[in-house]
């Protein structure tokens, strides 16, 4: 069992670095780097992300970038290839096999059937072929 002390510190640890991913996700984020701001060795950072989130880094940064990416491809602007560099991702093919991993459909078939964000028009509706 865990003393409170260090439960504390890690879950001061975790919160911390969740809330740079929620701001920056679109940006080149590693383990390193979130370490280093929230002052606390990479292997401590770890731990907090195993046993207070329940998950690892990578996991949560791609989380938060694929449903900001959702978000986003519910509104008829952006293309998928925007949408992908705005959540941070240099390649759109990377970006689609991530959205599909995580959502389970590419991210145009995404967009066909997600009805719009609030205020952002009409449904769109997939071409229907012939």
């Amino acid at each position: 069992m865990q003393r409170a002390a260090t439960i504390r510190h890690r879950t001061s640890l975790f919160e911390e670095a969740t809330a740079i991913v929620q701001r920056e996700y679109a940006s080149d984020l590693s383990l390193d780097d979130i370490a280093r701001r929230v002052a606390s060795s990479r292997r401590q950072l770890q731990r907090a992300y195993a046993e207070i989130g329940n998950t690892t880094f990578r996991e949560h940064l791609t989380a938060v970038r694929m449903e900001r990416a959702a978000d986003l491809l519910r509104l008829s602007g952006p293309t998928v290839r925007e949408v992908a560099h705005r959540v941070g991702y240099r390649q759109p093919a990377q970006f689609a096999k991530a959205f599909r991993r995580h959502h389970g459909a590419s991210p145009s078939a995404y967009r066909a059937r997600r009805p719009p964000i609030a205020g952002e028009g009409p449904p769109r509706i997939a071409a229907q072929p012939f």
